[in-house]
């Protein structure tokens, strides 16, 4: 299966990328921190040899042994993988469910930094994601300048022209999603091209296409909406890098164009998944875009600037979003996050590893409705953008799925086909 290629291949690979990117750091920590930054080096290097070591020998999964404000919950976890009824009893590292020890590595790999003081705040993937971020300029200023020149006539658009650049934004966020680190192991990602310019040739691609879906709850919701009362929209980051730059632009054409008076970004308190959004990558984004030296590119960062000022963006993380439990389990295990995506008027989630939380990660039939592979997670009515990159999909035509499969092996894991996938909740 792909989780076996992953596991086998694609995570050690992760796993030797971070070991280098610490050695190559070395001479930098032992300029901010003497040997003792060298010392802290050393250990990190250590354990993550180790790490790589168990996961390529099979070893069982241990529990976690830092102090940390998740680790209870991480080994409570394992405990319930353990007695699983259909389980081989002790988890190991190829006979496990692959969302758990995919989790599980990144969560170790935090552990290693966060237990070796004073460079437990070093983010082993930061240097990926400024690369991929600078390697997508010419997509970065062709979106900008798009969107900028957008606003100018936005007040005078008609409701149908509205939709439409919708649609559009929806769709660069779409394929936004195709730039992803952890998938190709942190090689080169980055988005080269204008990705507007290709829109129209993606169209098949898109497996499940239900952004009429989203429009109109979001007109049905502007036009219902009282003093007292703002229309929100939540958007679940993923990638760092062009992608989040399309879910910024995206965010602020909904203000924009009044279909929302306020966006939440929910973004990982940790390290994670090589390329996603942490909140200081969310908010390096915006400084970088700020300071550039191009008209447009600046005044979009000046004015997310502002908006996170002025409130109407706020950047939420939690830890609930770096756990290892999918996402029908959230109102039990953070009622309060549950509680605040109530809130919402529409959840918008980006990209492949929330697909796999969302629907459980399991091996549905293709046809499957997606409500019912929700398993009963329904704070508010949610959409899913995600190009495929993992054998998980429901939601699909009957046969449509199949039909794919016979000319396409790999349709389900080459980031080609992608889904605009809603449900209106309960």
């Amino acid at each position: 299966s792909f989780a076996y290629f992953t596991i086998k291949d694609r995570l050690p690979q992760i796993l030797t990328r971070v070991i280098d990117t610490l050695h190559r750091h070395k001479n930098e920590f032992f300029e901010e921190h003497g040997e003792k930054g060298v010392e802290a080096e050393k250990r990190a290097i250590s354990f993550l040899s180790k790490l790589r070591n168990e996961l390529q020998t099979d070893k069982p999964v241990t529990p976690l042994e830092d102090e940390l404000p998740d680790a209870a919950l991480w080994n409570q976890y394992l405990d319930y993988q353990r007695n699983l009824p259909n389980g081989s009893g002790e988890p190991s590292w190829f006979q496990s469910p692959w969302l758990y020890v995919e989790c599980y590595m990144y969560r170790r790999i935090h552990a290693a930094l966060a237990l070796n003081p004073p460079i437990d705040n070093f983010d082993v993937f930061k240097e990926g994601k400024a690369q991929n971020f600078f390697e997508s300029q010419e997509a970065v200023i062709a979106l900008c300048t798009y969107f900028q020149e957008l606003l100018k006539n936005i007040k005078d658009l008609e409701e149908k022209q509205l939709q439409e650049e919708l649609f559009k934004l929806l769709q660069v966020s779409l394929w936004g999603n195709k730039c992803d680190l952890s998938f190709s192991a942190g090689e080169d990602s980055s988005q080269k091209s204008s990705p507007l310019q290709s829109l129209e040739n993606m169209v098949p691609y898109i497996l499940v296409n239900d952004m009429g879906k989203v429009w109109s709850l979001l007109v049905n919701a502007k036009k219902n909406r009282t003093e007292r009362s703002n229309v929100r929209v939540d958007i679940i980051l993923d990638n760092a890098g062009f992608e989040l730059v399309s879910d910024l632009v995206l965010a602020d054409f909904l203000l924009s164009s009044k279909l929302a008076d306020e966006v939440y970004f929910h973004g990982k308190s940790i390290p994670w998944y090589v390329s996603d959004t942490t909140k200081h990558d969310f908010n390096w984004t915006i400084k970088q875009l700020g300071s550039a030296n191009h008209m447009w590119m600046s005044r979009c960062g000046i004015n997310w600037e502002g908006n996170l000022k002025k409130g109407v963006w706020v950047f939420r993380d939690h830890m609930f979003w770096t756990l290892p439990h999918d996402f029908s389990s959230m109102s039990e295990v953070a009622p309060d996050l549950y509680a605040e995506l109530q809130k919402s008027n529409l959840l918008l989630f980006k990209g492949d590893l929330n697909y796999r939380k969302l629907t459980g990660d399991r091996k549905w039939e293709y046809s499957i409705p997606f409500h019912q592979a929700l398993n009963k997670f329904h704070p508010a009515p949610l959409c899913s953008l995600r190009t495929l990159k993992s054998d998980t999909q429901v939601g699909l035509k009957p046969g449509q799925g199949e039909q794919i499969q016979a000319s396409e092996p790999e349709w389900m894991v080459s980031g080609k086909y992608g889904v605009v996938q809603f449900d209106a909740g309960l």
